[in-house]
């Protein structure tokens, strides 16, 4: 059985699914492991490191997709600008893949598609369950870790202004103050780091114990009024609002968004579209100079400004839609990656075959497209939601 893992193509992905480290644990699975050319390169990790690890080295991807039984990816299919043809369009029917495919986001509902259509065995990362048993696979969780503490450095880069309180010889210059609208793993990191860069911290969240995580950080809270009854899902996760609470959610938000000199976003729907809480309107609200960062966007983002994959500017304020931030810490994002990927294919291999267990339920949780059908409830959801949107 054969594992390949290409070089990621999404422009600025630094990372890579599979380490020397983990190599050496899939061999060790009784699986042979096929990783293409310079696939390490942007994190730092090279091609004799792999063959030292037992990897067999492919010149391109083409060969990878081609040989491989189970594909491990970071990043959803893309197309390659470079030879013109789409990730997705090299696999293969029975092929198994991991990786991060955000289904529910509308940008990759035709991807999504295709995938099930070549009869791909797909599996999305973004929706291993938050359970004990699968804390080590949960890479969403390793790689909100790391986007929550770059999203502040990108946000206070671009900033006009100190973000600490700064003593001059003309005045004392106010520290800036930060909205965290989300504080799940991401935003707590966000906080943590806009605290230690010496901003005023303000957080919102639905759930309480979440407002209450933040306050241990030092931030302020700003109330939305939804009953907790409402927001709170299973695992303790936000459950998606029914379009009433959802609109007074976003009334409760305006004020704050209004004060706010940067904004981090990332509030998300496991398995559903990221919600929509800072509209165009509230965007034209905030100072000039100010800055967003939607982590959000990999899953629909939850600002209706954001571009996916780009940074904009609207009514002089900049909003980042950067879809892979942890690519930007690729050594540290890497490591973790990897470790929670070869954790997650522990559950596919059994005797050195692939198996798929559909009674497991992080599997099941997991499984996007299976014979030739997409069968993830987040991604069918918001598919028909799209669809309705259009026909309209």
């Amino acid at each position: 059985m054969i594992v390949g893992v290409p070089k990621e193509i999404m422009p600025g992905e630094r990372r890579v699914a599979v380490t020397p480290d983990t190599c050496r644990k899939l061999s060790a699975m009784g699986t042979k492991v096929l990783v293409q050319a310079g696939a390490g390169q942007g994190s730092f990790v090279r091609d004799e490191d792999y063959a030292a690890a037992g990897a067999t080295l492919a010149p391109d991807a083409e060969q990878v997709y081609r040989q491989a039984d189970l594909v491990l990816k970071v990043k959803e299919p893309q197309l390659c600008k470079a030879t013109g043809r789409h990730e997705a369009s090299m696999m293969k029917a029975g092929q198994f893949l991991v990786t991060f495919l955000h289904p529910a986001s509308p940008s990759n509902h035709q991807m999504i598609r295709q995938l099930a259509g070549q009869g791909v065995i797909a599996l999305t990362l973004d929706s291993v369950p938050r359970i004990s048993r699968a804390q080590t696979m949960d890479a969403l969780t390793s790689m909100s870790t790391v986007a929550g503490y770059k999203a502040v450095l990108m946000a206070a880069d671009r900033l006009p202004c100190f973000m600490p309180m700064v003593g001059t010889a003309v005045g004392m210059l106010p520290p800036a103050k930060v909205l965290v609208v989300g504080t799940g793993v991401a935003g707590l990191q966000a906080l943590a780091t806009a605290k230690r860069l010496g901003a005023v911290t303000v957080a919102a969240d639905v759930r309480p114990a979440a407002r209450e995580q933040a306050t241990s950080l030092g931030a302020k809270i700003h109330e939305l009024g939804v009953p907790d009854q409402v927001a709170v899902g299973d695992g303790g996760y936000a459950r998606a609002l029914p379009a009433d609470w959802l609109a007074k959610e976003r009334e409760a938000l305006k004020p704050a968004v209004k004060e706010a000199d940067i904004i981090i976003l990332s509030a998300l729907i496991p398995g559903r579209r990221a919600p929509l809480l800072v509209t165009a309107d509230m965007v034209r609200s905030m100072k000039p100079g100010s800055a967003i960062v939607d982590i959000a966007i990999d899953q629909g983002g939850n600002c209706e400004a954001t571009a996916a994959g780009e940074v904009v500017t609207r009514d002089q304020v900049c909003i980042d839609g950067t879809k892979n931030i942890p690519g930007m810490v690729p050594t540290t994002s890497t490591y973790m990656f990897a470790q929670n990927v070869c954790n997650f294919v522990g559950l596919l291999v059994e005797g050195s075959k692939l198996r798929l267990n559909l009674d497991d339920e992080i599997v099941a949780a997991c499984l996007v497209t299976h014979q030739g059908r997409v069968v993830h409830a987040g991604a069918l959801e918001a598919m028909e939601q799209t669809a309705a949107k259009v026909n309209a």
